[in-house]
């Protein structure tokens, strides 16, 4: 969406709370978000891998603030990471943004191909709810399209999606993979809550801006019964599918996690085992009568489970560059068959 000629990526609503100034920053519209689990509902108002995006040769400032927690704030310039980082708080934060003299130093004709032209301003947000209260510059502009990376990718699932253990957004594992397949992210990783609601999955099948997606659908499930995980997974799936023949849907089983190494802590182990949920997410994708639905399994993308936090769940930096390489590498083949 865009805002005072910013575009507000991978956000979908600006909603005034009461007795707060600024606007909340949401990942889905209020509509949407008021259907969810209770947690879902606070996860969407989290800014994972949303990004606030311009283009200007002139300072533009952004107003912002975690009224209730924290957030931090990456700048980006293009695919380049700058070492311009702010932490947000309770207090109104200013951020103000100017190109990098040395930007114009270079020959844009000299650069290889970027996925983002080198001048697209992007501060990338991650934290608890964030609001916005306000752009202020002149000259800048919401970037064109062309600027972008050509493919969108859209990703569902749990807070290893959200961001899990990663120290900033640009290292979740989607957005690994999305620099590799150059493709612009759009996250609805949902802590402890990525339940597959009907009403979520409705959604993302009526939004128009993706062309491929990855669906988690993991461990947050696990607290249901195996047949109730297959029918959200099933209705989902072929939601998703059916919404567009040419948009492939890669679904991906359980991560390896702390359960198969002797730990149940998380409780559920009267529920079923690891296994009977991988099991009744290939049979999920084995009824769908769409031929867009693919299957990856988890231990595939999380190969080496060093790459795990010590809580043996969420994957830290080096595990999420390691399985954003290894499902890009999954996935290449069929960008190469839908997009050419």
């Amino acid at each position: 969406m865009f805002f005072e000629d910013v575009e507000l990526h991978n956000i979908e609503d600006l909603i005034s709370v009461r007795g707060r100034p600024g606007l909340r920053m949401q990942r889905v519209p209020e509509s949407i978000r008021l259907t969810l689990n209770e947690t879902a509902q606070v996860q969407m108002c989290h800014p994972t891998c949303a990004e606030i995006r311009f283009m200007s040769h002139h300072p533009v400032s952004i107003k912002l603030s975690c009224p209730d927690g924290a957030g931090d704030v990456e700048v980006f310039y293009g695919p380049f990471q700058s070492r311009e980082r702010y932490a947000i708080g309770r207090d109104i934060t200013t951020i103000t943004v100017s190109m990098p003299d040395q930007m114009d130093l270079y020959d844009p004709s000299r650069l290889p191909h970027l996925n983002f032209a080198p001048d697209v301003c992007r501060l990338m947000m991650a934290g608890d709810c964030m609001f916005l209260h306000g752009v202020k510059g002149k000259h800048h502009r919401p970037p064109y399209r062309s600027e972008l990376p050509n493919l969108r990718y859209l990703a569902y699932g749990t807070s290893i999606t959200q961001q899990g253990n990663a120290t900033g957004p640009h290292l979740t594992y989607v957005e690994q993979a999305g620099i590799r397949l150059g493709a612009d992210v759009l996250n609805l990783g949902t802590a402890g809550s990525a339940f597959c609601e009907p009403e979520i999955a409705d959604y993302m099948a009526g939004r128009p801006d993706w062309d491929f997606a990855t669906l988690d659908i993991s461990v947050n499930m696990l607290k249901f019964p195996v047949e109730f995980f297959y029918q959200r997974a099933s209705y989902m799936i072929n939601t998703l599918c059916r919404s567009n023949l040419h948009r492939p849907v890669v679904c991906i089983t359980l991560f390896p996690y702390s359960r198969e190494f002797g730990d149940t802590f998380i409780g559920l182990e009267d529920q079923g085992s690891p296994d009977d949920y991988r099991a009744a997410l290939h049979r999920a994708v084995e009824d769908c009568p769409h031929e867009n639905v693919y299957l990856i399994e988890g231990s595939d993308v999380l190969d080496d489970v060093a790459g795990l936090s010590p809580d043996l769940l969420h994957p830290g930096d080096q595990g999420m560059i390691f399985m954003g390489e290894n499902l890009a590498r999954r996935l290449r083949p069929l960008m190469a068959k839908y997009f050419g």
